[in-house]
C-alpha cells in the first residue's frame, strides 16, 4: 500500500531537519520505496501496515531520532488523490488554497473557527469529504484572523496544512 506521511511543524520555528535524514528514519522503521516531496515534510512510502499502526511507529521513530514531539498524518494514495480532486475553489494567481490533513473531525473544528473569524475579501473555507479547504488572498495567510488560529497549541497535534499544489506533486511521486 502506498502512503504519504504529512509531518507537522517541519522546518519552522527551530525544528529543522533534512529530508534525506527523515527518509532514512522511515527506512530504518521498515518502510519501503521512501522519498520526500518538498522540504515541508511530505514522505511518500510503501508499507503493508495500517495507517493507524504506521502513525504510532513513525511518530515514535521521528520523535526519538530528532528529539522533538513528532506529529504525522498518514494518508493512503486514494485519500491523497481525493484531496487533489475535490478542491472546491478555482485556482487564481491572487489566492492561496490550502488543504488541511488531520484527525477525523478536525475539519468541523476548523470550519467553526473559520466561521467565527474576521475574513479578508474572498477569503473562503469549505469542507469536502472530511477535508477542510481554505482560500486566502496571497500575503494574508499569516495575518488573517483564521491564520492566527492555526498556531494554537491546543491544535498542534490535530492537523497540518499544505498548499493544494503540494498534493499534485505528491501524487506524481506516488504513481
Amino acid at each position: 500500500m502506498k502512503y504519504c506521511a504529512f509531518l507537522r511543524g517541519v522546518n519552522v520555528k527551530g525544528t529543522n531537519m533534512k529530508m534525506v535524514d527523515v527518509c532514512q528514519v522511515f527506512k530504518d522503521a521498515g518502510m519501503d520505496h521512501v522519498s520526500s516531496v518538498l522540504a515541508s515534510g511530505n514522505i511518500v512510502f510503501s508499507s503493508d501496515r495500517s495507517a493507524e499502526e504506521l502513525k504510532i511507529v513513525l511518530e515514535a521513530a521521528m520523535s526519538s531520532y530528532f528529539s522533538y514531539e513528532a506529529f504525522l498524518f498518514i494518508k493512503s494514495q486514494e485519500e491523497t488523490s481525493l484531496f487533489w480532486s475535490n478542491i472546491p475553489f478555482e485556482k487564481h494567481p491572487d489566492f492561496h488554497i490550502y488543504g488541511f490533513v488531520g484527525l477525523h473531525g478536525i475539519e468541523e473544528v476548523l470550519l467553526d473557527e473559520f466561521n467565527k473569524s474576521t475574513k479578508a475579501d474572498n477569503e473562503k473555507a469549505e469542507v469536502i469529504n472530511g477535508l477542510f479547504y481554505w482560500q486566502v488572498p496571497k500575503g494574508n495567510t499569516l495575518d488573517s484572523t483564521f491564520g492566527k488560529v492555526l498556531g494554537k497549541k491546543s491544535l498542534k497535534d490535530k492537523f497540518t496544512s499544505r498548499n493544494v499544489n503540494t498534493f499534485e506533486k505528491i501524487l506524481k511521486i506516488m504513481h
